[in-house]
């Protein structure tokens, strides 16, 4: 048995997540002191493993040598295999695709991975280890999140999610991504139907034309939702996906709204079991702004939940938040008035705007210059007209 004294000092950690970063590390030292390893297949690595020595190790979720795994938990490692009678990874290790989630889908709609994961969301009993595994999933879609996000600024589009793919609202959504995209925005969505599928199609087809797009859209029409059938719905967004490019876009989607199918538009998919978690989430990774577009009660609680913030923040801690649809924010829902109020004298007043196209709400956001740090987080960003 190695001597514990050789071990490294308190305050190492190291987050491994692929056979890459795995041997990349095993080949520097002789032990797995802070190493946190999750969702990685070590069954081939037995001789790697031998030359390790356990202590202060904690694996998550991965494949390991029989032999090697009783000796390493002999030696002090933490070992927590995959949670039992649950149909998903617990110690996920990255984002999901949209195939990942509508794996099996060719069986029906109920057969995909997403179905099956939602129906497991909706029978379990509250037992603990049901609860503890939910909470395992959303906390390691958080780490992927926060390494997915850096560098990025990113602007959400909330709406509505009834809008039908042949509705003049969907095509405007689209567009506003469409116009986000080509900004250099990343755009992010709730990652479901509806105003949040024509974003993240929008900001997909960055590199089409607008007329292209239009295309696109005229082809989606064709189903037009996804009540009747979900499967429909789901293969002829992917038939267009393959086509319209792979411009960079997330969707946060939640398994609390599981009978909403997420759409086949984000390249990268965080979603979560908690939906409390998810809102907070989704608003928390726009650095770059939020445009609002026409919706109901969802929408209005994301229009105050992201002004709460704001209306607290200091000057240069604020980003925009636009509301498209002059008449509906201000007849309809009224929500641009209280909004007015509640920011007037404070320092994200200068970022609030209330605007009736496309193009105006894709300047109020261009117009904003956030400065983003390596976890993607808004350190300060100046009003347009402070910027130096």
């Amino acid at each position: 048995m190695r001597d514990f004294d050789q071990r490294p000092q308190h305050g190492r950690r190291l987050d491994i997540s692929s056979l890459a970063a795995f041997d990349r590390f095993a080949a520097r030292t002789s032990s797995m002191y802070g190493w946190r390893v999750q969702d990685v297949d070590l069954r081939e690595r037995g001789d790697e493993l031998a030359s390790l020595h356990g202590y202060g190790a904690l694996i998550l979720g991965s494949e390991l040598p029989h032999d090697q795994k009783e000796r390493l938990i002999r030696e002090g490692a933490l070992v927590f295999d995959d949670v039992p009678d649950t149909p998903f990874n617990a110690y996920r290790s990255s984002l999901y695709t949209p195939d990942d989630l509508v794996e099996g889908i060719e069986r029906g709609y109920p057969a995909s991975f997403d179905a099956r994961v939602y129906a497991w969301s909706r029978t379990r009993h509250h037992d603990v280890a049901d609860t503890l595994a939910a909470a395992l999933h959303d906390h390691s879609i958080d780490d992927a999140l926060v390494d997915w996000v850096q560098g990025k600024q990113i602007v959400g589009i909330m709406g509505g999610h009834a809008l039908r793919r042949d509705s003049e609202e969907y095509r405007q959504a689209a567009h506003l991504a469409h116009g986000l995209a080509r900004a250099g925005r990343v755009v992010a969505t709730g990652g479901g139907p509806g105003a949040m599928e024509a974003g993240n199609l929008g900001a997909r087809a960055v590199a089409l034309s607008p007329e292209q797009l239009d295309t696109a859209i005229d082809e989606l029409a064709a189903v037009p939702g996804f009540h009747g059938s979900i499967a429909e719905w789901v293969e002829s967004a992917r038939a267009v996906a393959k086509r319209v490019g792979d411009g960079v876009s997330l969707g946060i989607p939640t398994w609390h709204y599981g009978h909403e199918p997420p759409n086949s538009f984000a390249t990268s998919i965080a979603k979560y079991f908690q939906n409390s978690v998810r809102e907070d989430i989704l608003l928390r990774v726009a650095n770059a702004g939020i445009v609002v577009l026409p919706g109901s009660g969802g929408t209005v609680q994301e229009i105050f939940q992201d002004a709460c913030e704001n209306s607290y923040a200091e000057e240069g801690a604020w980003a925009p938040l636009v509301l498209l649809g002059e008449r509906y924010w201000t007849e309809t829902l009224p929500a641009w008035p209280l909004l007015q109020a509640l920011m007037r004298d404070r320092p994200g007043e200068a970022g609030i705007a209330l605007v009736d196209t496309v193009a105006d709400a894709v300047a109020a956001i261009a117009a904003f210059d956030p400065v983003v740090d390596g976890a993607g987080a808004n350190l300060h960003a100046a009003a347009p007209e402070d910027r130096r």
